[in-house]
């Protein structure tokens, strides 16, 4: 348990200090972007004063947040409960959910949120439609509910309506809305409870959009399965859907994956960025707006670190090694954070800070930490 207390917290952040400054742009609307209003911001604002933020994540119109010390804040809508303060209140700054320091990775999805603790389990609370909260229930949560009674979780993400997360024995597991596959058991059966994915102990990270599922093994391979009329699952086709998680080409590169509504984006060990499925907007990068259903490169640059997907929208944000920050795709409200509402369908960076560690995007917005 200590072990797994300590790998959480590192990945968290949680027990370090330093001061981090959490920026917002995009649609203002019912407060998402937590800066007391409902105001429209096409370039990076502060949320509040600087304070100890560590993790962010980010749903249709809300965000999730874990500081340093191990509390949980969230904001924005919550119609369903998904803020998990006990209340269906919209609240447009940060407020803290209940008082315990021990939250560590926050995921929060179209109406419903999650988070894995220090001590590896897993709670969610919102809307419990398709199952989408794991707890063997249909049902609206507006406070924090344990998933089950396993100390071992090590993180968990959500598609629109499914959700997915990989165990600290390198399992994989899914649950939720299943008409297109996302689940990767075969069939089209909705579960509202954790169903494991095969039963390889290899899975190394797990994101998801709208009706699919997309994993990294430790090996460096990258999977997918679920809905794919846009080529979103890169495995060369275009077909309704695929209810069994299948390997993207043959590379063993593979580091980090996030997904978009009908897009996926990844980054390769040598620094590399590519994208594949729906090119609605711009949103694969490549300059274009032709969907593709196998990887295509983003640029020739080699130093990209970290990318966000909006798993309700058409937009992704990135993050290079040199700390820069940049955004493609659709950029309808000021997501990209270019002062305008042009849509890019390749890379700009926002602003010309070199200082950016951490980002979540919603379904028009964006929450991005920077440490300067």
């Amino acid at each position: 348990m200590t072990n797994i207390r300590r790998a959480l917290q590192a990945a968290a952040g949680v027990g370090g200090g330093s001061t981090i400054a959490a920026m917002a742009f995009g649609n203002g609307d019912e407060g998402r972007l937590g800066l007391g209003n409902e105001t429209q911001y096409t370039s990076p604002v502060m949320i509040g004063a600087k304070d100890t933020w560590s993790k962010v994540g980010a749903g249709r119109k809300g965000a999730i947040t874990v500081k340093a010390d191990g509390t949980l804040w969230t904001w924005g809508s919550n119609n369903k409960g998904q803020l998990g303060d006990g209340s269906i209140t919209n609240v447009s700054s940060p407020i803290q959910v209940g008082a315990l320091e021990d939250w560590a990775q926050p995921s929060m999805s179209f109406e419903s949120s999650g988070c894995v603790k220090t001590d590896g389990t897993f709670w969610t609370w919102g809307s419990g439609a398709t199952g989408v909260l794991g707890n063997s229930t249909a049902t609206n949560i507006s406070s924090p509910v344990q998933v089950g009674s396993l100390t071992d979780w090590s993180l968990a993400n959500f598609g629109d309506y499914h959700g997915m997360a990989v165990k600290t024995d390198g399992t994989l597991w899914a649950w939720g809305a299943n008409y297109y596959g996302p689940l990767c058991q075969g069939n089209n059966t909705t579960t509202s409870s954790p169903v494991q994915i095969g039963a390889l102990t290899t899975w190394l990270t797990v994101d998801g959009g709208y009706a699919f599922t997309t994993a990294i093994k430790t090996d460096g391979t990258i999977w997918a399965g679920g809905y794919n009329t846009h080529g979103q699952l890169g495995r060369d086709t275009t077909s309704t859907r695929e209810t069994t998680i299948g390997q993207i080409g043959a590379l063993t590169t593979w580091s980090k994956v996030a997904c978009a509504y009908a897009t996926t984006a990844a980054v390769k060990t040598d620094g590399t960025l590519w994208a594949w499925g729906r090119g609605l907007n711009g949103v694969l990068g490549d300059g274009t707006t032709v969907s593709k259903s196998s990887p295509v490169q983003i640029g020739a640059l080699t130093d990209w670190s970290k990318v966000y997907g909006s798993g309700p929208g058409h937009f992704f944000i990135a993050i290079k090694t040199d700390g820069t920050l940049w955004g493609w795709g659709s950029n309808s409200a000021g997501q990209l954070g270019q002062g305008n509402t042009t849509n890019y369908s390749s890379p700009v960076q926002v602003g010309a800070l070199t200082t950016w560690v951490e980002a979540a995007t919603g379904s028009n917005f964006t929450i991005a930490l920077e440490d300067s």
